[in-house]
């Protein structure tokens, strides 16, 4: 009984391993190839966010929402181009900034 159950337990072993070792060279495929992939994502909540996605030499900022996405800012890959921070007046982005941080911490708690 003793050596059935041995057996037994090398052969789930067996097949743990087997499916954990597909899994990862899978995943290690699937990095390496591909269009688009996803440089950062931040939420704002649930179901809200902002993405950096890098579509072939292009970095794409987008807000998301639950219904749409919107297309924020679009840099050059290999420009080291940053965003300004500008103090800005009523309804400038630093503005729009701060309330979005304000509302994130009220949703965070």
């Amino acid at each position: 009984m003793s050596e059935m159950a041995l057996q037994m337990v090398t052969a789930l072993a067996l097949v743990l391993i087997l499916i954990l070792g597909f899994g990862f060279f899978y995943r290690k495929r699937q990095k390496g190839s591909g269009l688009i992939s996803v440089v950062a994502y931040q939420s704002l909540g649930q179901k809200i966010g902002i993405a950096a996605v890098k579509v072939g030499r292009e970095v794409l900022v987008l807000g998301i929402t639950p219904n749409d996405f919107k297309l924020l800012k679009r840099y050059d890959a290999g420009s080291s181009e940053k965003a300004p921070v500008k103090a800005a007046g009523a309804g400038g982005r630093t503005e729009r900034l701060e309330r979005l941080k304000k509302l994130k911490e009220g949703i965070d708690g």
